[in-house]
């Protein structure tokens, strides 16, 4: 995140559609697709924002969705993480069909809710693929020499189901797999006994999963004390 006082202050206003070209692609799993964008005349982005990706067909028909940022905003390129949807009419197409130079519509930074000012001790509680906010908001603090500020639980049912997992753990995330012990842990989901001791300190709650998740992790973190006010949930999931 920039620490030029004129964006820092300032809230993020409404951005016009523009162009995104795709500069890298790879596939960290088989359902999984990274693509690290050049996008045109773009506007910085605070950790939590997403863009809109918008195809069109030669009728005009057009779908849109939206996908969270995983860069820091000092990175040069956009960084998009994009899980592979039954019938998804956006992630197929970007695993694939597009490649390396194709252009996209894009629409971002977009979001003031879920977003991270960088100044705020926050905690990120985030399942599977809803780890990529988690991922921007750990990337702007490092960069800021202020790791202290943020503290992050990942969630997934087993190792290969968490995007990430190397850097989050490299960061200090505490990470905990539903359907796989390990030498630290029993197979299950974080319990209030682990997540109480994180939350001291904290002002805010960063939950981002899908729905089921959001649903259960709402629950430990009220449990420990956290006021309903400071936690921000995003979803996501093949209708979201």
């Amino acid at each position: 995140m920039t620490t030029d006082s004129s964006v820092a202050s300032s809230s993020p206003g409404p951005t016009a559609w523009t162009t995104g070209r795709i500069i890298t692609k790879d596939f960290p799993s088989p359902d999984l697709v990274r693509l690290r964008m050049l996008v045109e005349d773009r506007h910085r982005h605070w950790p939590g924002q997403h863009y809109l990706v918008r195809l069109r067909a030669p009728d005009d028909y057009t779908a849109q969705r939206s996908y969270s940022i995983a860069s820091d905003d000092n990175d040069p390129l956009v960084e998009f993480l994009i899980e592979r949807l039954p019938n998804g009419e956006i992630s197929e197409f970007l695993a694939d069909v597009a490649e390396v130079g194709d252009v996209l519509e894009m629409r971002g930074p977009i979001g003031r809710w879920f977003r991270w000012d960088t100044k705020t001790p926050a905690l990120c509680l985030v399942g599977g693929t809803g780890v990529v906010p988690a991922v921007a908001m750990t990337r702007a603090a490092r960069h800021l020499g202020r790791e202290d500020l943020l503290r992050v639980v990942a969630v997934a049912r087993r190792p290969e189901e968490l995007p990430y997992a190397e850097e989050l753990a490299q960061a200090g995330a505490t990470i905990t797999f539903t359907r796989l012990a390990t030498s630290e842990r029993a197979a299950g989901a974080p319990t209030r006994a682990e997540i109480a001791p994180l939350l001291v300190g904290i002002q805010i709650a960063y939950v981002c999963g899908s729905s089921r998740f959001a649903q259960f992790a709402e629950e430990p973190l009220i449990e420990s004390g956290l006021e309903p006010a400071a936690i921000r949930v995003e979803q996501f999931g093949a209708t979201g």
